[in-house]
């Protein structure tokens, strides 16, 4: 059994941008460990999310209230079975089903006029997925096969969409947006050699799928002159590609890890700049709407390396992340074709440090982000970036550990956005936390 909850206000460092968080989880797990190995899981997550945005001047000298998104709830619950029949010591087999059901909200002013709103917006409606899989793994001397796929079952209900005037009077926008439903088949099939004890090679084809978010249903944001409108009738993202790696260990302690991956994304979700906005709203000189492309083509690779003494305290790992994805477009995203996609940059390097003994640890991490648009259109460009976080944990007592934890410690600029009127938003400065965590034993 698991419970947690958590409550976060923050700043974006301007006048009207404030936002809160709230949520709750709540979960129950049993499993079996005999012959017949199974588990059974079932949860609940309520979120409540509060933002507000503005409009600032180029001089940054002024800011005003532009959207106020006082209430935005949204509920998750669901479970998940799955058994594991015994089949012996080569062949592993996991038969099981799940369902999720979300359900969310936004209730928001807009339109400021003297500092004060003149309307009301409120959207939401609710996801259904149901599923049934099968996982297998085969291991027959050097090699290992795997196979695995599953049938999902998805519905979006409940859609809408209400915009009215504060002062009264006649709806602007009253929308029910029909219910959807469908089904998806997905599955991943994999192979391992290992000719000798040190070397692995790998390779691996693959299917998914993602249904389109509440947010991205139903919520618009803003940010400064920037405004972006939901699209309540997006389409599943479906991604095709395969994969190949080695995985070498040349000495004790040491593991090195290289992939190649080749991925195409059809229908990707993205924000689409657009001249015929949904409606026009003070104070907006950039509109984007949510739209399916046709698809993003991603190829690449991810190297990893590792390196702990005699499984020792100590250890150093080391990250690095090559991608080169293209937007494939056409009718209204056809402008888009063959550009990056936004925030996405090319390369990402990490490497930590740490040491631990029990409950005590302590590590550093360097990160290293490459240049990367802000913008489907590829004119505004987020420069590179490099941060150190750190992290150290001392037991008081046998279940009583006291944390500290920081991130970005030089307080490097890290860039997260440009608006329209070219003012950059930074992402998180130098941040210092501190807390207790206690288990139970």
């Amino acid at each position: 059994m698991n419970a947690s909850a958590f409550t976060d206000r923050r700043d974006r460092g301007s006048d009207f941008t404030a936002n809160t968080s709230e949520g709750a989880d709540a979960s129950v797990r049993l499993i079996g460990r005999g012959r017949w190995g199974y588990s059974a899981l079932a949860y609940l997550q309520t979120r409540a999310f509060a933002s507000s945005f503005n409009s600032i001047n180029a001089a940054r000298t002024t800011a005003i209230q532009s959207l106020n998104q006082y209430n935005t709830p949204a509920t998750g619950l669901g479970g998940r079975i799955e058994i594991l029949p015994p089949l012996g010591e080569s062949i592993t087999l996991r038969l099981g089903a799940d369902i999720r059901d979300v359900s969310g909200k936004t209730q928001e002013l807009y339109t400021f006029v003297n500092a004060a709103p003149t309307r009301r917006r409120e959207a939401g409606g609710g996801t259904t997925t149901t599923g049934a899989f099968a996982d297998a793994s085969l291991v027959a001397g050097d090699v290992t096969f795997s196979l695995g796929g599953r049938i999902d079952w998805w519905s979006i209900d409940g859609g809408y969409l209400s915009e009215r005037p504060l002062a009264g009077g006649a709806a602007l926008t009253n929308l029910r947006y029909a219910d959807r439903d469908g089904h998806e088949t997905t599955g991943r099939a994999g192979v391992a050699y290992q000719p000798v004890e040190s070397i692995t090679l790998r390779a691996a084809g693959y299917r998914g799928w993602r249904l389109p978010t509440l947010n991205e249903l139903y919520r618009p944001f803003r940010v400064g002159n920037d405004a972006t409108a939901a699209n309540a009738l997006l389409s599943p993202e479906r991604l095709t590609g395969i994969e190949g790696g080695v995985t070498l260990a040349p000495a004790p302690g040491v593991t090195i890890a290289a992939t190649y991956f080749y991925n195409r994304l059809k229908d990707a979700i993205a924000n689409v700049t657009t001249t015929s906005p949904p409606q026009i709203l003070p104070g907006v000189t950039t509109y984007r709407v949510r739209q399916n492309l046709d698809a993003i083509r991603a190829h690449g690779f991810e190297l990893d390396a590792a390196y702990r003494p005699d499984a020792g305290p100590f250890g150093v790992q080391a990250s690095w992340s090559h991608t080169n994805p293209t937007v494939e477009g056409s009718g209204i995203t056809a402008a888009l074709d063959g550009l990056r996609p936004a925030q996405t940059p090319r390369d990402q390097v990490s490497g930590t440090v740490d040491w631990r003994h029990d409950a005590a640890a302590l590590s550093l991490t360097v990160r290293r982000i490459g240049r990367q648009y802000d913008d489907d259109q590829n004119t505004r460009v987020l420069d590179p970036a490099t941060t150190l976080d750190g992290h150290a944990a001392l037991p008081i007592t046998r279940a009583l550990v006291a944390e500290l934890r920081g991130e970005n410690l030089f307080d490097a600029r890290v860039e997260a956005g440009i608006s329209g009127a070219n003012i950059v938003e930074r992402a998180t400065p130098r941040t210092i936390w501190v807390g207790l965590r206690y288990g139970l034993r």
